[in-house]
């Protein structure tokens, strides 16, 4: 393997292959080096995320849908696409399915509605997004206090999540102007003699 295909395979699957563990990847192909890492073996585990049977592994089906509808209107398509079509829902789960009980416990806190969220009518959905945008905190002008704004925090952290899930993902890296190379020409290296590099 070339040393540029050894780092794109590492850089592209990484992070998702390390969280699928290696029993799994190890399990789908044999022929693989055990001793090495997934991304190590070339294991592109971002693949997984796109393929067609897709499952959650910590969502429901519910709180997946969800997902999927807020991050659509957190960052919808306009002349690049969004959060929904860069799978943003399919990251934060393989992430969530890694993380510890209270990470976990949080953010299905952020999922929860009064009511279902998804069914609402989408001006319904807009309305209540744009009133958990801004917190309805005291006024520190006046002294007057108030308990934190709980629903803001929630909504702030869904919106750390879904950014990150979306910019993590090539389609977020080619909206902001990346042109899928790796690298950009080849590595040159200190041309100095040894031992002076002034």
């Amino acid at each position: 393997m070339k040393r540029r295909e050894w780092l794109r395979a590492g850089i592209l699957g990484g992070a998702a292959a390390t969280t699928l563990g290696p029993s799994l990847v190890m399990a789908q192909n044999p022929a693989l080096a055990p001793e090495l890492t997934p991304a190590q073996n070339g294991v592109d585990a971002s693949k997984e995320l796109e393929g067609p049977g897709w499952k959650p592994l910590f969502l429901d089906e519910h709180q997946n849908a969800t997902l999927i509808v807020l991050s659509d209107l957190i960052i919808p398509p306009t002349d690049t696409p969004g959060a929904k079509d860069a799978l943003a829902n399919r990251f934060i789960d393989l992430l969530m399915a890694a993380e510890k009980p209270d990470t976990q416990r949080a953010f299905l806190n952020s999922l929860s509605y009064k009511m279902a969220f998804r069914y609402l009518q989408r001006e319904d959905q807009d309305d209540l997004l744009h009133s958990l945008a801004y917190p309805s905190a005291g006024s520190s002008w006046t002294g007057e206090g108030s308990a934190p704004d709980v629903g803001h925090a929630h909504f702030e952290q869904l919106k750390q999540h879904i950014a990150t899930a979306y910019y993590s993902s090539e389609i977020g890296a080619r909206a902001l102007g990346w042109d899928g190379a790796f690298a950009h020409g080849p590595y040159q290296g200190c041309e100095h003699p040894e031992g002076n590099h002034k």
